[in-house]
């Protein structure tokens, strides 16, 4: 990617692209099976693969970026807090999907969910709510350094699991969806390798 094209798709532009861009997307899926229960239910699977990319590009960057420094990883750490956001805005497309489906097939909707998805479904909301919100200089700010760090680490994990489990539950009946755990595994991987590089001193060699 060009230095040019990097300064023009990034910060709310981004943003304000890859947002529309789903947007119109999950419409037109819904629309390819006339707003029914289908096309609902296709946009729900769209977009938590949508939420799963750009989630692992959010929670990726600052360790990629000190990995491996280049113009593509300098990007994404530069913009990691407009993928951020650009996740929970496809993650909101996603709730608006599942109460959707919950409206027009309460049985379907039903059948599909239980208790604890409620639980740790309302949880993960509640986490990419307070993450988003404190997503601005503003309201960082007003947080403080440690307690942002704080949210935004233990918050970071707990979409990882989140996601994990949500993927991972389906791979009895489909087993291909063991290849979406790949990305979340990856993304584990890099920020404790990244975690031990940062605490490990350099050796500094007598010239």
């Amino acid at each position: 990617m060009s230095e040019s094209r990097q300064n023009w798709f990034e910060g709310w532009r981004l943003l304000a692209v890859l947002g529309l861009t789903l947007l119109a997307l999950s419409v037109w899926i819904a629309g390819m099976q006339q707003f029914e229960v289908d096309g609902v239910r296709m946009v729900i699977r769209f977009t938590a693969r949508t939420s799963l990319l750009l989630f692992c590009l959010a929670f990726s960057a600052a360790a990629l970026a000190r990995l491996w420094p280049n113009a593509w990883t300098r990007w994404q750490r530069r913009n990691r807090r407009y993928l951020g956001v650009t996740f929970a805005a496809s993650h909101g497309i996603h709730a608006i999907a599942i109460a959707a489906f919950a409206m027009m097939d309460p049985a379907g909707y039903a059948a599909a969910t239980s208790p604890a998805s409620y639980i740790f479904g309302g949880i993960g909301y509640a986490v990419i709510i307070a993450m988003t919100a404190t997503s601005f200089d503003r309201s960082a700010k007003a947080l403080g350094a440690s307690a942002w760090r704080r949210l935004h680490l233990i918050g970071g994990y707990y979409l990882l699991f989140q996601f994990a489990v949500s993927f991972g539950k389906r791979i009895p009946d489909m087993p291909l969806y063991a290849l979406f755990l790949i990305p979340l595994l990856a993304v584990f991987a890099l920020r404790m390798i990244s975690m031990a590089a940062a605490r490990t001193p350099r050796t500094v060699q007598a010239g």
